[in-house]
Order: structure tokens, then C-alpha cells, then sequence
């Protein structure tokens, strides 16, 4: 009995001695921990692909002799710009305006609101719908006036109506190009007409027209080949025409608007989808009169390299990825997870290739809590970064204080070795 109690306190004093040193001891406890095996965190090697060992073997020629003075080509799906020319040079851009005036106007009001002309309004430069101060009119009856046949008194009307004033509109437009990364656009008038503070590019004018498709009501609009309204006191009938020839001249074509001024030459936005592309082009300062005619054709050109060049090829990520070492943590390791298992479209030429590259540390600081960002699996095409899956956190890892030490001890007296 009397060895019995001795051994009783003999424990008693072993675990008040171990506990004593506990502090002192954390760090030797927390790589020693025996209950959890230490992972490989090895990053992955970045890898190489060739879009010829994906079987891409569409080319084409560059397309030449464009008369345009800025030009830009994008696929509207991931915004990847296939060719450009001076696209980030800040030029005027006319009427193409009306295609942000458009989106604010479809997103800022009800189609059903009754616009009335101001005298403003009724004070703009041909090309007019010719309405008169205290007329009337649907506003979705506007917006066929404003697009189809771009009409300087419609949209001024329109910007008055949303927006209180043409200033207050502006600030909408600028706010809606800055949400769309326009950084090289800044817009004055809701119609285009010339002024020095009024501009964009014309990789801007294809992210604003790549939104612009989304909406289905935009799509409608801008494909009616002809539309006739009245005021709302029907006293004055109106007919517009769609002045889009694109929509005619290219296979595919979906619209979008055209524009000229002194300043700004003639300017065109188009639109185009084959299969299961759509491509997005701009062309600014493409003639003066009278090469009206300049714009389709270098559209054309550009939607058929674009086509013809250009193979679609969707990539899953499926890489295996590695377990981080967690420091201070209950956990040892911690596995890591794409935010998104999705697959992604590309664009490719015979000649491109694509680099996976990752942004993993080699280890972490406890806690971690599950859906933390730990690092980024990034796609790059032709050296420029194209598309990264943030890597989250699985499970979450809690900081090992003294009370998980304890714990620990007392599991190694007693020969409890699982956690």
C-alpha cells in the first residue's frame, strides 16, 4: 500500500515538473509532436504547354493596311485582346458613347418612365430626333431613337432624365467605366459630340461593349432593323432605322453602333459570334469623309483574323497540389484546395504557349482558418499572367497554446497517442 502511494505521488510530481517547464519546452513539443506526421510541402514545378501539344494548328496572317488609327480586338468571354494598335491611346470616340449611355440608362431607370424634352435637349446638332421642348416619350421608346439611329437630343434628353442633369449622367457613365476597369476613359456627354475631356481607347470601348452584350435587353435594341413609336400625347409619330451595316455585311455579325465627328473621325464597335466565340472589335479615327466605308472594312478584316487565327480550347486545373507546414499550429500540415474546380477558355494560336506557375509559401503561422487564401495557381499566356485560382485553406488549423501542450503531456504519460 505504502509503494502504491508512493508511486501515486511520485506521477503527481513528475506531471507538476513537466507542467513547470511547459512554456520553456512549447517549441521543442511542436516539432516533436507524435501524433501527427509531418507532409512533403514541396511546391509544384511550373510547367510548360505548347498550344501545338494541345492540337492547335490554326493561323492566319496579320491583317494589314488598316486605316484605322487605334484598333483592338477582344474575345468577349475573358476580355483577351488578340491584336491591337495604339488600343490604349486616349482618343475621342463619338457616338460610340451612346453604347455606355445605353447600359446606364437600362440599369439607372424603369423603360416605362416618361421622358420629357428639355429645351437643352432640343437644342442639339443633327444627327436629331427632332423632338421639341415638353414633348413627351417612353423612355424605352428612346432607346431605340438613341442606338439605332443615334440621335444627339435623345440621349441628352435621356441623361436628363436619369441623371438630373448631363453632369450628374456623366458621373454615372464615369462610375460604370470605372467598375469595368476603364482607366483611360472619361466621359462628358451622354451623346459624343466633341470635347477635349471627352475620351477613351479602344481596348476600353471593347470592355465596355463585352459588358454591354450581356444584357439581353441591350442585344434586342441594338439588332431591331427598324422601330416606330409615338409621343406620349400621340400627336407626333416617329421611325428609326438601324444604321448598323455590319449587321448585314458579316456572317455572325451581332451589331453594335457606329459614330463620327470632326474630332474623332468615324468609329465604329462591332460585335460577332461564331460557334461558340464572340469576338469584340473597335476602330477609332477610321477615315473622314468620304471614307465612310473604311470602318466595315477594317472590321471585317479584324473579325476574320480573329476567327480564322484563333482556336477556343477550355482548361480544367488538375494538378496535384501539396500540404503546407503549419507552424505553432494543432495541426502539422494543412492541405490546400482551388477556390474553383471550373474549366476556362483560351484562345490560341500554332504559336502560343502556356505557363502554370504557383505562389505557395513554404509554410505557415497558426491559425488558419478554412477558405484563408495560402496562395495562387496562375496561368500565363505568352508571359502575361491570363487567369490564377486562388488556393484556399482546407480545414482549419487552431493555435497550440499551453492548454493543448497539456493535453499533450498528459496523453505521452498516460501512452495516449491519438489526438
Amino acid at each position: 500500500m505504502q509503494k502504491l502511494i508512493s508511486s501515486f505521488i511520485y506521477s503527481i510530481c513528475l506531471i507538476l515538473l513537466t507542467l513547470t517547464f511547459i512554456n520553456s519546452n512549447n517549441a521543442f513539443l511542436n516539432e516533436n509532436i507524435p501524433f501527427f506526421k509531418k507532409e512533403s510541402c514541396k511546391t509544384p514545378s511550373d510547367i510548360t504547354i505548347t498550344a501545338k501539344e494541345l492540337g492547335v494548328s490554326s493561323d492566319a496572317a496579320t491583317p494589314s493596311a488598316l486605316h484605322a488609327k487605334a484598333y483592338c480586338l477582344m474575345d468577349a468571354e475573358s476580355g483577351q485582346i488578340l491584336i491591337g494598335h495604339n488600343e490604349n491611346e486616349k482618343l475621342p470616340m463619338a457616338s460610340t458613347t451612346k453604347i455606355m449611355t445605353c447600359i446606364v440608362a437600362l440599369e439607372h431607370s424603369n423603360l416605362n418612365d416618361t421622358v420629357t424634352a428639355s429645351s437643352y435637349a432640343a437644342s442639339m446638332p443633327d444627327v436629331q430626333l427632332n423632338m421639341k421642348k415638353g414633348e413627351k416619350f417612353l423612355l424605352k421608346d428612346l432607346m431605340y431613337s438613341l442606338m439605332l439611329e443615334s440621335h444627339n437630343d435623345t440621349a441628352v434628353a435621356i441623361a436628363e432624365h436619369i441623371g438630373g442633369s448631363v453632369e450628374g449622367f456623366a458621373k454615372l457613365m464615369n462610375d460604370k467605366a470605372e467598375e469595368l476597369g476603364c482607366t483611360d476613359t472619361h466621359f462628358v456627354t451622354p451623346n459624343g459630340l466633341d470635347d477635349d475631356d471627352h475620351y477613351t481607347t479602344a481596348s476600353d470601348l471593347c470592355k465596355i461593349a463585352c459588358y454591354a452584350i450581356q444584357s439581353r435587353e441591350f442585344i434586342k435594341i441594338i439588332q431591331t432593323p427598324s422601330y416606330s413609336f409615338m409621343n406620349k400625347d400621340n400627336t407626333r409619330s416617329y421611325s428609326v432605322n438601324n444604321k448598323d451595316a455590319f449587321l448585314k455585311l458579316y456572317e455572325g455579325a451581332l451589331g453594335i453602333k457606329t459614330g463620327f465627328t470632326g474630332n474623332a473621325g468615324y468609329c465604329f464597335v462591332g460585335a460577332a459570334k461564331r460557334e461558340n466565340t464572340t469576338l469584340i472589335s473597335s476602330v477609332l479615327a477610321c477615315g473622314w469623309p468620304p471614307n465612310k466605308s473604311f470602318k466595315w472594312s477594317d472590321t471585317t478584316s479584324l473579325m476574320n483574323y480573329g476567327f480564322s487565327k484563333y482556336t477556343k480550347y477550355s482548361l480544367t486545373p488538375d494538378n496535384t497540389l501539396p500540404a503546407i507546414s503549419v507552424k505553432d499550429g494543432t495541426n502539422k500540415n494543412l492541405h490546400i484546395k482551388r477556390s474553383s474546380m471550373d474549366s476556362f477558355t483560351i484562345l490560341l494560336t500554332a504559336s502560343d504557349k502556356i505557363d502554370i506557375s504557383y505562389d505557395i509559401p513554404s509554410h505557415i503561422n497558426a491559425p488558419v482558418r478554412a477558405g484563408d487564401i495560402i496562395g495562387y495557381e496562375r496561368y500565363s499566356l505568352n508571359n502575361k499572367l491570363y487567369y490564377e485560382i486562388p488556393l484556399v485553406a482546407d480545414t482549419s488549423v487552431k493555435k497550440a497554446d499551453d492548454k493543448f501542450f497539456r493535453k499533450i503531456m498528459f496523453n505521452l504519460f498516460f501512452m495516449k497517442y491519438t489526438y
